[in-house]
């Protein structure tokens, strides 16, 4: 479960690494800062975090199974949320209705919230490892 889980946590992570630098070098190159929030946001939680979540599962092996299944799909769903509603929050390209904008910004931030509270417990949770050579 872990193997499975760890490549598809590495894959969405290599596609916000994507996102998060193409937006870097927009606003570099138009030299407009003002995705700043949102380009730290796709680094930091969609890539960074997911990735390191996806090496965390290649390397450990988890007692309980579905946690590791109910953690990732919380980790992306909450990440791909928060991103969005950060981007639809300070720009609202669509002009949708701000309640629900702001919704989709809490809902996707709780849900990455929740992630990482479960993440703790995983760690404790793991199977002990045999010695590596």
């Amino acid at each position: 479960m872990e193997q499975i889980w760890s490549i598809r946590l590495i894959r969405f992570a290599a596609i916000f690494g994507i996102i998060g630098t193409f937006i870097g070098s927009k606003m570099s190159g138009n030299m407009d800062y003002s995705l700043r929030p949102i380009h730290a946001h796709i680094l930091l939680v969609g890539w960074l975090s997911v990735f390191a979540w996806g090496i965390f599962y290649k390397v450990y092996t988890i007692k309980f199974k579905k946690l590791v299944s109910i953690h990732s799909i919380l980790g992306m769903a909450g990440a791909f949320g928060l991103t969005l509603g950060m981007w639809m929050y300070n720009l609202n390209p669509f002009q949708l209705n701000e309640t629900f904008v702001m919704v989709l910004f809490i809902v996707g931030g709780t849900l990455l919230l929740l992630a990482f509270l479960l993440f703790v417990p995983i760690t404790f949770l793991i199977e002990k490892q045999n010695n590596r050579k």
